[in-house]
Formats: structure tokens, C-alpha cells, sequence
């Protein structure tokens, strides 16, 4: 628990090259610099076999659905399974597709851990062939979000950055065009 408690008294904290704030009451941003042009990082973000590759996978996790339709009114779900066959499952529908730069969708987990629905934006910008993925993660009360934070999510999204960077980068190796 020291990521979270370092996270409450300084409001930004880094693990790996993830970068997590606290912008407002209710909000929770992550922040990360991928090595690959947002075409391909906006593509990671929306196509199923490439989604299974890195969300969630690791630690002998799988992503046997997967789910998505991104469009405005499109809906997405994910289920993972763990190694000892427990699952988890969630998924929303999506208020915002601005093809390559933007994706707002809401949020929703079939066992909750946090109360209510959160609406989750993520914004992808381009310098150089490098892409800076913000997911700004809106819950609906400062309770809720600091109750996320507290269960040390941020472990689970760096290894999950982790992932994509990897597979950006053997995308890359491959000669994907996104």
C-alpha cells in the first residue's frame, strides 16, 4: 500500500512510466508515452485480438471475451479468467469516437468494487512518432475514487501499459501499418 498512500499525500505518483493524478474530487488520470504513432495505439484501444494481447494480461490471466463496437452508441465487454478459473467482467458503451485521438465511454463492472457507473475518456496526441495516452477516469463521487485508489489499481494498469508497450513495439518490428 505504500504506491497508494504515496498517491493520497502527493497526488501524483509514478510506477514504470505511468504517471497517475488525481485532477479533481471525482477523477483519477493515467498518464503514459508510448513509442508508436497513435494510429496504431488508437487501434490497440479498439480491436479485440489486439485488446486481449495487454489488457489485463498477465499474471496467467486471459481475455476470453472481448467484445467491441467502437462507435457512438456501440457497446464493449471484456471478461477475463484467472488461473484458478475465478472471473471478472465488465463493460460500457461508448458516448465518443474521434478517430485517432479520442474515446469516451462509460464503465461498468458486473461484481462493482466501486459504486455506480464511471465514464472513462482517453485521449491519444502524437509528437514525433510517439504517442501520449491521458485516461481520465470520472466516478461518481470522491468516495468512489478514492476507494479505486486504495485498492492499488495503478500495479494493475502499469503492468497492463506494460503489455501494450510490448506490443506496440513487436508491431512495429512486424512492419504493422497500425
Amino acid at each position: 500500500m505504500y504506491l497508494t498512500s504515496q498517491l493520497f499525500n502527493r497526488k501524483v505518483i509514478n510506477v514504470s512510466e505511468l504517471k497517475v493524478t488525481t485532477p479533481s474530487d471525482h477523477e483519477i488520470a493515467m498518464t503514459r508515452v508510448f513509442d508508436a504513432p497513435r494510429e496504431r495505439v488508437f487501434d490497440a484501444w479498439t480491436k479485440p485480438d489486439l485488446i486481449q494481447r495487454w489488457l489485463g494480461a498477465f499474471n496467467d490471466w486471459s481475455m476470453p471475451v472481448c467484445e467491441v463496437d467502437p462507435r457512438v452508441g456501440g457497446a464493449y465487454r471484456f471478461e477475463w479468467r484467472g488461473p484458478d478459473g475465478h472471473g471478472m467482467g465488465m463493460g460500457g458503451v461508448y458516448r465518443e469516437v474521434v478517430r485517432p485521438e479520442r474515446l469516451v465511454a462509460t464503465e461498468r463492472f458486473d461484481e462493482p468494487w466501486y459504486p455506480g457507473e464511471a465514464q472513462v475518456t482517453t485521449t491519444l496526441a502524437e509528437d514525433r512518432g510517439k504517442t501520449t495516452a491521458t485516461t481520465t477516469v470520472r466516478y461518481e463521487s470522491r468516495e468512489a475514487r478514492d476507494g479505486v485508489l486504495k485498492m492499488d489499481m495503478t500495479q494493475g494498469v502499469a503492468k497492463s501499459y506494460d503489455k501494450l508497450a510490448e506490443l506496440l513495439a513487436s508491431r512495429a518490428r512486424d512492419g504493422a501499418v497500425h
